[in-house]
This record gives C-alpha cells, sequence and structure tokens, in this order.
C-alpha cells in the first residue's frame, strides 16, 4: 500500500519544498498539505490541500480518516524569534500540535509521525563545538524549551505507546524558494536576496557568530530519508543531530563576493545575537550518519552558486 500523507503545516519554509518533493516520491494525490491559512497557486494546484488548525485534534483526526493518512509530518510551529515575542502563544501552539499527533498514533489512526526539532534545544552551557548527540540542553529561549520537551514527548510515547515517531534537529536551513519564517538563522535567506536586489545586506548578527547551517534540498532529503529508513535502524527517539556546514556572517559574504564582487555588508546586532550566542558553532551527527547512512551534498560553495545561480534566473525572468 502506498503511503497517504499529511503535512501540517506545509505552507512554512521546509514545509513548501517538503510537500513538492513528497508528491514527486508517492504521487501528488497521496500528499495532503495542510496549514491554518490556504496555500499558494503551486500548492492548491498540485494536489490536494486542507486549512487545518494543527491544534485541533479533531479536525486533523477528520482529514485523517477522509484520506485514510498513513504518516503525518508536523512541521507546524512558531520559531525562535517570533516564540520570544509571544511565548505562550509559542508554546501552547508547538506543545498542543505535537501532543494531538502523537495521541493519534497512539490511538493508531496513523502508523508514524515526524517532527522536527532543532539546535535550539542546545544553550550556553552546551559544548560549543562537535556538539555531540547526547550532551548538556539548557536553552534560553522559549522556542529551545518546547523543542526539548517535545523531544521528549516523542521518546515517552515511543517508550510507552510503541509511537514509531523520528525526528531531526536541523540547524539553520537555507532556501531561495522561500522566505524564512521568524528564526534567528534567517539572515543566511535574506542576505542572498539582499545581495541579488540591492548589492548590501545589514546583518543582525556579529560578523564571526558561527552557526550550524544546511540548504533546503539536503534538509529535505535527510527528512524523507529518514522516514523511510527501516524501524529497526532507527536508534534515537529524541532528535537526531543533522549538520552540513558552519560558517559566519563574513564567511558566506566573501562567498557571495565571488559571484558578486560589488557585494558589501554591514553589521548591526540585535536581540538575535543573543540566541545564537546560545547555539553550538559545530555539531557532530555521527550517529545520523551511522544509523541511517545520511551524507550531505552542498557545502557553503556549492549551495551559494546554485543559489545565485537561481535567483538571477528568477529576476532575469521577471524583467521579461
Amino acid at each position: 500500500m502506498s503511503e497517504k500523507i499529511l503535512i501540517l503545516g506545509a505552507c512554512g519554509q521546509i514545509g513548501q519544498e517538503l510537500t513538492q518533493k513528497l508528491r514527486v516520491i508517492y504521487g501528488n494525490n497521496n500528499i495532503i498539505a495542510s496549514d491554518i491559512r490556504e496555500g499558494d497557486e503551486n500548492m492548491l494546484l498540485s494536489g490536494p490541500f486542507e486549512v487545518i488548525d494543527a491544534t485541533d485534534k479533531a479536525s486533523i483526526l477528520a482529514i485523517i480518516k477522509k484520506y485514510n493518512i498513513t504518516q503525518v509530518y508536523l512541521l507546524a510551529a512558531m520559531l525562535s524569534v517570533t516564540s520570544e515575542q509571544q511565548p505562550l502563544k509559542a508554546w501552547d501552539l508547538n506543545m498542543s500540535s505535537l501532543l494531538a499527533v502523537l495521541n493519534l498514533a497512539k490511538e493508531k489512526h496513523i502508523k508514524q509521525v515526524y517532527w522536527p526539532s532543532s539546535i535550539a534545544v542546545f544553550g550556553p552551557t552546551t559544548p560549543k563545538n562537535n556538539t555531540p548527540q547526547n550532551t548538556i540542553m539548557a536553552p534560553t529561549t522559549v522556542y529551545g524549551i518546547s523543542k526539548v520537551a517535545g523531544e521528549y514527548w516523542c521518546n515517552y510515547y515511543h517508550e510507552k505507546f510503541g509511537v514509531d515517531v523520528r525526528s531531526i534537529r536541523y540547524p539553520g536551513i537555507i532556501s531561495w524558494k522561500s522566505k524564512p519564517g521568524g528564526g534567528t538563522t534567517d539572515y543566511a535567506v535574506d542576505i542572498y536576496f539582499d545581495a541579488i536586489q540591492k548589492k548590501s545586506y545589514q546583518c543582525f548578527l556579529s560578523k564571526d557568530t558561527r552557526l550550524p547551517m544546511m540548504y533546503m534540498e539536503d534538509a529535505v532529503e535527510a527528512t524523507i530519508q529518514l522516514m523511510e529508513t527501516d524501524i529497526k535502524n532507527i536508534k534515537n527517539r529524541t532528535g537526531y543531530n543533522l549538520t552540513a556546514m558552519s560558517f559566519t556572517p563574513e564567511e558566506i559574504a566573501s562567498e557571495i563576493k565571488k559571484h558578486i564582487p560589488e557585494f558589501k555588508i554591514s553589521y548591526q546586532p540585535d536581540a538575535r545575537q543573543q540566541i545564537a550566542n546560545s547555539w553550538p558553532e559545530t555539531i557532530d551527527d555521527a550517529e545520523a550518519r551511522k544509523d541511517w547512512n545520511w551524507k550531505h551534498t552542498y557545502d557553503l560553495s556549492t549551495m551559494t552558486e546554485e543559489i545565485i545561480k537561481n535567483l538571477k534566473k528568477l529576476e532575469s525572468d521577471s524583467v521579461k
């Protein structure tokens, strides 16, 4: 039987690209996209779409029954910066949606759950370099606190009720197809758009702030690979460390200048600097590489080349 997959939060940065990739793999009608608001034209025309509140268990169950859903990818969340502005709302969304889906799996309405964690689970006392899979997790952000709690809920539901829930601790995710949604690593997306349009960028982090990052193509590939891995190989039920590269704003600017020599960057750190300072600089993802053969494809150089090529094409197409 082919999988029938419901994606909650399909209109977000990761959701948009993950939805389209899954539709290529499993067929458009087997991937039901959903969000609190209606998707864009591409999302609506390429397959089924439902407007759902991800915290409303009854609404989710109705969609599961309507389409005979076997897997749920829960991507709906409030990210780090937005969560600091609305902490209780963020906690409610991030926790209520997860518990709703975990309980639906516990009740055997679905057989598999994907839920993303984040490097936000780490805090200032976590080892900064080559951060291990199992280490101190003492986050100082609402988003991080919700992700740590979520990881332990996932593990609890697996241990107590046999729920097949899988998770990745995403680093910063970089894409040119969709704008980011209120995260601390957003600069690494915005910088490319401004480089093309303005030939300059004002960065909200200091020039030497090193953070783990990943190109969207790799993030989507890793997510699907984890979900397709044989259950006997999944050893971790909190969240797998995952990374592809680590760089600073100064380093990404230098890479951009190879393609746009006139590009200039300035720095004006704001409140997001404090969040970035609490996160690791480099990540050890050896367990993901061992358990389900994770390998990244893109580094800073190949990612930058790919993004600038695509953004330049977009710009020239819009002028025509």
